[in-house]
């Protein structure tokens, strides 16, 4: 027995000290430039070395969006929509398989009765009789535990961690995804309602120049070429506003699966009534950082470098594959021949049975699997660094059309003041006689273009910035994280 307990002991030692075969793990050198790129005025404040108070990653996403309706919509997203509740799940279906992998590190403990009646007939009993044999056993405790001394086990369970960590990045990925395309949604679908209402507006006013040349030309003043350039542009107005409602409809749909529940009659009024799209729903601009700051605030890079150290961890594994296994089973307890000796004196037993088994021939399958963990791990740095590639180029495209959008905005809003003077000018010369009425409705046909496009730019602009947000590693926390709370979550997340 003591000879027995050493053993356990010195097992134990060993398995306690013991460490991984896994290599070293050493983040990979990023691929992307420490500035981003700037092109003319596009990215001209992008690496600005400014100190910024707050940076757009803590920015809360009820501070960023001051539009109560879309913070409605963006609440009950995170409560309802499926996917985010999907990968919620995943997270918890992750930590479960850790822990199941993590209790292989320790002992597996039971407690066990049994019962063993035989008979034997008289034939073939030593006994030249009918012999029958009972034993009773009852285990207290029964113990089987694979020692684990070259890592393999701890190297899995690091495996398992490093999945369920990346899970976890998904996560809140999926979170700040569901926040950016609740709003953009809501963007186009004011945008629509907007072009809807001046569609409605423009097909208003064609109709009635075309009632009123129509009366032009029964009192012949105007020709029969005018009346049907008129017609043209009265049914062009009718099929835009079709165009129009079908997709601000659609529009609504797809809010309605991103929030993932039916809209209540005070929310579907809101929307119903909302056919304009303000410029003020979110900021101008947002600090950008630097590059590196990407790896911190990017939860999708985060999944990517947990995914990488979980195929380091793989490593280990199959390194300590080529290695004896060494499994330690025993139990101890009392035995008897009958039901009440079971706990007399001089009942007790005990078995120990250590095994080990050593890999002589497999075939070559231990080297391929080795081989086929490097390569893995290969793969997996690949994608870590296409995730830093990718993130670079969604804030550089964001921060690109800042600027821009702005200079666009500017020049728009301009053409389409000046179309509504062209248009004015037009009318007050056909009414004048001194011109026909094509110069009045190709200005008109001028306008309605200008101010389509003036919309379509301010949508755009303002889901560049909602995208800019997200690929700065904003819309994860509720709130803006302060100064305090923004330094305990580094503590964290080092320790």
């Amino acid at each position: 027995m003591m000879v027995m307990t050493r053993l356990l002991a010195i097992s134990l030692l060993a398995a306690v000290a013991g460490c991984t075969m896994a290599p070293q793990y050493v983040r990979p050198e990023s691929p992307v430039d420490g500035a981003y790129p700037s092109f003319g005025r596009a990215n001209e404040k992008a690496n600005s070395k400014e100190p910024q108070e707050v940076a757009a990653a803590d920015i809360g996403w009820r501070d960023f969006f001051s539009d109560p309706l879309l913070q409605q919509l963006i609440e009950r997203s995170l409560e309802n929509n499926r996917d985010l509740r999907v990968a919620a799940l995943n997270v918890e279906a992750a930590r479960a398989k850790y822990r199941i992998q993590r209790s292989e590190l320790l002992p597996n403990l039971s407690a066990t009765g049994s019962g063993d009646i035989r008979r034997a007939p008289a034939d073939v009993s030593a006994t030249g009789q009918a012999d029958v044999r009972r034993v009773y056993q009852v285990a207290g405790v029964t113990a089987a535990w694979e020692v684990d001394l070259w890592g393999r086990i701890r190297s899995l369970s690091d495996q398992a961690l490093a999945e369920y960590m990346a899970l976890d990045e998904t996560r809140l990925a999926t979170q700040m995804s569901l926040v950016a395309e609740v709003a953009n949604a809501y963007i186009v679908l004011r945008a629509d309602q907007e072009l809807l209402r001046l569609t409605n507006d423009t097909l208003a006013s064609r109709q009635r120049s075309f009632d009123l040349t129509k009366e032009l030309v029964e009192a012949g003043s105007a020709t029969e070429l005018d009346l049907r350039q008129s017609e043209i542009a009265l049914r062009s107005a009718e099929a835009s506003q079709a165009l129009y409602t079908r997709l601000a409809a659609l529009d609504l749909n797809a809010v309605v699966l991103l929030i993932g529940q039916p809209l209540t009659p005070e929310m579907a009024a809101q929307l119903e009534n909302a056919n304009t799209l303000p410029d003020g729903i979110v900021p101008a601009s947002l600090p950008s950082g630097l590059p590196s700051d990407l790896l911190a605030r990017r939860p999708d890079i985060r999944a990517a470098e947990s995914v990488l150290k979980g195929a380091n961890a793989n490593i280990g594994a199959a390194r300590a594959a080529f290695f004896p296994a060494i499994t330690l089973t025993g139990s101890g307890g009392t035995a008897s021949a009958s039901l009440g000796g079971l706990f007399d004196a001089g009942s007790q037993a005990w078995t120990f049975l250590p095994q080990i088994s050593v890999p002589i021939f497999r075939g070559g399958a231990l080297s391929a699997n080795l081989d086929l963990a490097h390569v893995q791990k290969r793969i997996e740095i690949a994608n870590y660094e296409k995730a830093i590639q990718v993130s670079f180029r969604e804030v550089s495209d964001g921060l690109a059309g800042e600027r821009t959008f702005d200079d666009q905005i500017r020049a728009e809003s301009q053409l389409v003041s000046a179309s509504e003077k062209t248009f004015d000018l037009a009318r007050k010369r056909f009414d004048e006689g001194i011109d026909d009425y094509l110069a009045v409705l190709d200005a008109q046909r001028t306008l309605y273009g200008s101010q389509q496009a003036l919309v379509r730019t301010r949508m755009n602009r303002l889901n560049n910035i909602i995208n800019l947000y997200k690929a700065l590693g904003g819309g994860w926390t509720e709130q803006t994280a302060r100064a305090e709370s923004r330094t305990a979550e580094r503590s964290t997340t080092a320790s």
